[in-house]
């Protein structure tokens, strides 16, 4: 048991937590794409960077990025708003911005539930 989840047991939390996520490295998600589809590292290594590339154009144009079954690309526009400096608790403008959204497929959220 971990002090996290002591700390959690003590507070009247009674369900657990998994504090020991895997992690798939661009490496290791190269290494499986080519192992999956047959292909040399070198190979799999430029299917994932024109995939990340094509990606990032698309997208860079405002455009959706959809693969049906494992979710969606799209680029939201989050407006201005006023927050706060957490250390002095000053009030401080936050500039509108441009931010990338994905969405889980239906096929996607089934299988990882």
């Amino acid at each position: 048991m971990t002090f996290l989840s002591e700390a959690l047991s003590l507070q009247g939390f009674y369900y657990s937590i998994n504090l020991n996520l895997k992690k798939m490295n661009k490496a290791q998600l190269i290494e499986a794409m080519a192992k999956d589809a047959k292909l040399t590292k070198a190979e799999g290594k430029r299917a994932l960077e024109a995939f990340v590339t094509s990606t990032t154009k698309a997208l860079g144009k405002g455009d959706r990025v959809a693969l049906v079954g494992f979710g969606s690309f799209s680029v939201s526009k989050r407006a201005a708003r006023m927050g706060r400096n957490p250390q002095t608790g000053k009030a401080i403008k936050i500039a509108a911005k441009k931010v990338v959204k994905f969405k889980a497929g239906a096929e996607l959220t089934k299988k990882v539930k």
